[in-house]
């Protein structure tokens, strides 16, 4: 028996109208856990319904949607009543919802919850226990799959934002069993080495479960013990895990962890000029005031130095010998007129004077006559005229004169 060759078109669609034809395939209610929730802007809601085994991919249409009076969110424990069917464009098999009944909270959150309060209460998720990210970092780890795309959104920003940044990749599976292992050892490894400024540690996004190796207890551990900074940048901008919580920063994706880590090198270039007109302005002020201080040294050694002092004494000799010399000669002066005034009584009491009125002066050795009683016996005298001295003999008589 021949069999026809199809193309891949007549196979999906085969295949979608044996589906749609089965009974139970289009009466079909079936309970899981939402994973993978987006609300597109059309209107139309996408997620994924899982349990501990399988996944199957859900949509209810907008024109379904609308009339939807259940909050729907991750992790949420759901009935869904709709069909099986096939999407022809990708050939995978999803189920088309009509209505969807809120079941409870699936195993998954509430582990993961759990496991958060559990954190939180030791103080895991404290501002106080964030270190600060480097403002400038030379070197930046990268722990994350060589091979997806959250690698190649890091490398690309951050070779534009600043490409003197070098980037150290260390590669390590990020979904899986076991992947979170590999995750710490890679953080691990930075610490020990200590090569690099701060860590950033992620992948793209994902549901629940293909992120949950980012909820695991021991790399909440091994980032909270961390010495590097860590920055977390997991999935995409509304999934939340421990590993956000615990980092010291969180971004919403691999691209804003890069932006968050690096600044942009005219930024860096800026405040460069910004520091070095600051500097400039400091040591000119810095050397103006040492001038200044300097002068007011300079006037101050002035004044109590000791040439200063010496001069000052010099000033200070001089006015003494001014006044010295006012007095003495006001002393000279005071004398001089008193000697002329002893002179002129000198003069007017001078014997000699008396002798040019006709007088004369009598004595007998050293003796002066004063009266003719003593001359009572014969003597040698000594006559004084004004012009001269004269020596002679008294002899004495009888008559009286």
């Amino acid at each position: 028996m021949n069999i026809k060759t199809l193309t891949v078109t007549e196979v999906s669609n085969y295949i979608k109208r044996v589906i749609d034809n089965d009974f139970i395939l289009g009466n079909l209610s079936v309970k899981g856990e939402i994973s993978n929730l987006k609300f597109h802007s059309s209107g139309h809601i996408y997620f994924s319904l899982k349990d501990e085994s399988s996944k199957i991919n859900c949509v209810m249409f907008k024109s379904k949607a609308m009339y939807l009076d259940v909050d729907l969110e991750e992790g949420m424990q759901i009935v869904v009543k709709g069909k099986a069917s096939i999407y022809p464009a990708t050939g995978s098999m999803q189920i088309y919802c009509e209505e969807i009944n809120k079941e409870g909270i699936g195993d998954l959150f509430i582990k993961f919850e759990k496991l958060k309060k559990k954190l939180e209460s030791k103080g895991y998720f404290e501002f106080y226990n964030k270190k600060e990210l480097p403002k400038y970092p030379r070197r930046i780890g990268v722990v994350t799959s060589p091979t997806g795309a959250a690698i190649r959104d890091i490398i690309n920003v951050i070779k534009r934002r600043n490409g003197m940044v070098d980037i150290v990749l260390y590669p390590a599976k990020v979904q899986g069993i076991g992947a979170y292992k590999e995750i710490i050892e890679g953080i691990q490894y930075f610490n020990e080495k200590n090569n690099v400024d701060l860590l950033i540690v992620g992948r793209g996004g994902g549901s629940i479960e293909e992120l949950w190796n980012f909820n695991e207890e021991a790399l909440a551990e091994a980032v909270y013990n961390s010495n590097l900074p860590i920055i977390s940048a997991v999935g995409h901008e509304v999934d939340f895990t421990i590993c956000d919580f615990v980092s010291d920063v969180r971004a919403a994706t691999p691209s804003q962890g890069a932006e968050i880590a690096v600044p942009l090198e005219n930024d860096i270039k800026q405040e460069i000029e910004r520091i070095s007109l600051y500097l400039d302005d400091t040591i000119y002020n810095k050397i103006k005031n040492c001038k200044n201080e300097i002068i007011s040294m300079e006037r101050i050694l002035k004044i109590h130095s000791p040439l200063s002092k010496i001069e000052n004494c010099y000033l200070e000799v001089d006015k003494l010998k001014d006044r010295l010399d006012f007095a003495l000669k006001t002393k000279l002066n005071t004398e001089k007129q008193r000697l002329e005034s002893l002179n002129s009584l000198l003069i007017a009491h001078n014997p000699v004077n008396v002798l040019s009125r006709g007088y004369a002066i009598i004595e007998d050795d050293d003796t002066l006559i004063k009266s003719k009683e003593q001359l009572k016996e014969e003597k040698k005298l000594k006559i004084t005229f004004k012009d001269g001295k004269i020596e002679g003999k008294f002899m004495p008589s009888d008559k009286e004169f």
